[in-house]
């Protein structure tokens, strides 16, 4: 058993659902990010998206006043001895502050009035309007860009659990692998659909082995693949017969095989008719032959059911006699493992 958790175990998806696999020897990496600039920056950690939006205002702000202050000073306002009758390109600014402070007023539309503009530079009229124009277009796209991210359903997936451990038990008198999912918030997810992706090594008939084969693992819930909303703690199944890519799995066999076992859970909102996606992995460490799941949901005096989440990762052994003839050595060895 020490030897067995020594090892490092391959996965493609961590337990929490995130990617582990890692992207190296990219030729153009960076081209790549920039052409498709409106993914990257939704995609950006938020430090970084505050980063830049506080940023694109503070660079506009300046550039523009460094273009005011050049436009005046190549007007001549900021000669000593000008003449009395001069009028400046914009009135009241006579350094790179007060240029800045003047781009800061005109694109926030603040317009205090101690600064303004002048009919008497065509130039200084042009650069005001490509500001409001551009600034414009700028804000436009950070602004949707914290919009998009705040409404991406990631964050409403996290509320998805799965239990920790996928058990293989009798079902109705079929062998079934299964797993227990759950809603933890009390806003509906609708038109829910379990699915699942078993990755293997594989040869094909030419003789080329596959680092990562992949087959279709279908998963129900009591006759359906659908669940009209999930509001309550439910146990998706798979058969194992003949037609299953884990045919032929036995209590001794299934910790020798290297496997794992994707589970999805595609749902919509109620709330928000958006579309989230929760994921999970399971190795054949994290799969418990001759267990079932103890329930998790309870009825109380006044009319309600309690789904209690301290049994949602708890199992028990299995009182089918089937499984517990044909594998009791490994299951006081799944219990070691368990304590462990």
């Amino acid at each position: 058993m020490a030897n067995r958790k020594s090892e490092v175990q391959r996965r493609i998806v961590c337990k929490d659902g995130h990617n582990n696999v890692q992207i190296d020897n990219v030729e153009g990496m960076i081209k790549l990010y920039l052409h498709d600039i409106w993914t990257t920056v939704v995609d950006m950690k938020w430090r970084y998206k505050l980063t830049l939006f506080a940023s694109t205002f503070i660079m506009t702000w300046f550039i523009f006043g460094v273009f005011y202050y050049f436009i005046g000073m190549g007007n001549g306002d900021f000669v000593p001895e000008r003449n009395a009758t001069h009028m400046p390109c914009v009135k009241e600014v006579e350094t790179l502050t007060g240029a800045f402070l003047f781009s800061l007023e005109s694109q926030t539309t603040i317009g205090y009035g101690f600064r303004y503009i002048t009919e008497e530079c065509p130039l200084a009229i042009f650069t005001l309007v490509a500001q409001l124009v551009i600034t414009g277009l700028a804000e436009i796209f950070v602004t949707g860009a914290f919009l998009a991210k705040l409404a991406r359903p990631k964050k409403r997936a996290e509320t998805i659990k799965f239990s920790q451990s996928a058990v293989i038990c009798m079902r109705q008198g079929k062998l079934c692998l299964m797993v227990r999912v759950a809603n933890m918030r009390k806003s509906l997810l609708i038109q829910c659909q379990l699915t699942g992706k078993l990755f293997q090594s594989h040869v094909t008939q030419e003789g080329e082995k596959t680092q990562v084969h992949q087959r279709s693992v279908d998963f129900y819930i009591d006759s359906s693949g659908d669940c009209p909303f999930l509001i309550l703690p439910l146990t998706f199944y798979h058969v194992l017969d003949e037609n299953s890519p884990l045919a032929g799995l036995t209590a001794e066999s299934l910790h020798t095989r290297e496997f794992e076992l994707l589970v999805t859970l595609n749902a919509t909102m109620e709330s928000t008719a958006a579309t989230c996606q929760s994921r999970t992995s399971y190795l054949p460490q994290e799969i418990l032959w001759g267990y079932e799941f103890k329930p998790v949901l309870f009825s109380t005096t006044g009319g309600r059911y309690v789904a209690d989440f301290n049994f949602f990762d708890k199992v028990q052994m299995s009182n089918n006699p089937t499984l517990l003839s044909n594998s009791t050595e490994k299951l006081k060895l799944e219990e070691d493992y368990k304590k462990e």
